[in-house]
């Protein structure tokens, strides 16, 4: 059979071949400590789930408007005025099944042979892969360790070019847990605004994950703009829903049919019932969503604490998500390696830097959506199995 060639540039996303291999290790016997996947290890509230069953229960088998049910496009709506104070027309919401038919679908309309589109870098790594995929050429933009991994937008404005269709901005970010602030954002947009051919996508799948008293800055909230922005969101963080599968994309009124077909080419539409969970988690109590922030906040507490208490290791404190990101330069172990030696002799599964880009070298990504004792048990274990190796 002869395959088509594009396939051979389309990427994977690691977390998932790491617990792949750590089920596999467990399934020998050994003991893993997971910190490598970006799921809560939280119940969907009780709720949500009832809400769910409900549907079910009522009938809900059948197909959806393939934009999703009316009821949560306007909740989406509802949503978004809450939190980002910007009016939307629930007809430019499309629930998806996950936050990445929103990211393919953006990318596979401006992606193609000749165009560039620009990334974060070390970022989410299916942005990376589905860039190649669509034939386009992947422009990193660089995230810092020392601006808490942001981006400087003049920096970011100097590599646009005519051949760019698409800008990928994401915060609270993945894997960096760094956060965007308005003043960056202000600048970013001022230099956007003298290039109208550059669509936007703002992948805002954390944004309600932040620490501190940092806030959410959305592109969306700026109408210069507005019409060339893309909202990425959705449930599966915010309400511990990974396995729902559940996100939405608030589309620019030119581009929601042009989503729409490629929803019913693809998926046709999600799940009736998850949607009407999905009602629920925006509209019902969010009491749950502050119980498990109050908790990955300790949690983060604890984890950068120990990360920094590590030979070899310093970590910045994350504003938002639920990822550190430690420098592990000084250990004298690639990261890769390092990523491989712990799984196998120490029994902890974390993410090499690299998986998230060329940028992310000299780096790990640790995920803290994971118990307390879980945590301290994998620190325990990577601070012996590189004194072991002769780091201290």
């Amino acid at each position: 059979m002869k395959l088509a060639s594009r396939l051979s540039r389309l990427g994977t996303e690691s977390a998932f071949e790491v617990l792949a291999r750590a089920k596999a290790l467990q399934a020998q016997g050994k003991s893993i400590v997971n910190l490598g996947i970006g799921s809560p290890d939280f119940r969907t509230p009780e709720n949500i789930v009832e809400a769910g069953r409900k549907a079910l229960a009522d009938g809900a088998h059948f197909y959806t408007p393939a934009k999703g049910i009316p009821e949560l496009r306007e909740a989406v709506a509802e949503d978004c005025w809450a939190r980002r104070k910007v009016k939307i027309d629930p007809a430019n919401v499309m629930i998806v099944p996950g936050g990445k038919p929103t990211m393919y679908f953006a990318i596979s309309m401006f992606g193609e042979e000749g165009a560039e589109i620009m990334y974060p870098n070390p970022g989410f790594p299916i942005y990376e892969s589905l860039i190649k995929y669509t034939g386009a050429t992947p422009v990193p933009i660089e995230l810092r360790e020392s601006s808490g991994f942001s981006f400087n937008p003049e920096e970011v404005i100097a590599k646009i070019t005519p051949r760019t269709r698409l800008i990928i901005v994401n915060t609270p970010a993945n894997p960096t847990g760094g956060v965007i602030r308005k003043a960056e954002m202000d600048r970013l947009v001022a230099g956007l605004e003298k290039h109208p051919h550059v669509a936007i996508l703002s992948d805002e799948i954390y944004s309600r994950m932040l620490y501190d008293g940092e806030e959410h800055v959305s592109l969306y909230g700026y109408e210069s703009i507005r019409e060339r922005v893309i909202i990425l969101d959705g449930w599966s963080k915010t309400f511990s829903m990974t396995g729902w599968r559940l996100g939405y994309g608030v589309w620019p009124k030119p581009l929601i049919e042009i989503a729409e077909r490629l929803q019913i080419n693809s998926n046709s539409c999600p799940s009736a019932p998850v949607q009407w969970a999905g009602v629920e988690a925006l509209r019902g109590p969010q009491d749950a969503v502050a119980r498990m922030m109050k908790a990955f906040d300790e949690r983060r507490n604890v984890i950068v604490d120990g990360l920094n208490k590590i030979p070899g290791f310093s970590c910045v404190n994350p504003k938002g998500a639920f990822y550190a990101f430690p420098n592990i330069t000084k250990t004298g172990f690639k990261s890769k390696e390092l990523e491989v030696k712990l799984l196998t002799e120490a029994g902890v599964a974390i993410l090499s830097g690299t998986a998230f880009g060329a940028l992310g070298e000299g780096y790990l990504r640790f995920s803290y959506a994971a118990s307390t004792d879980d945590i301290r048990e994998a620190l325990k274990r990577v601070t012996n199995c590189l004194a072991t190796a002769g780091v201290r």
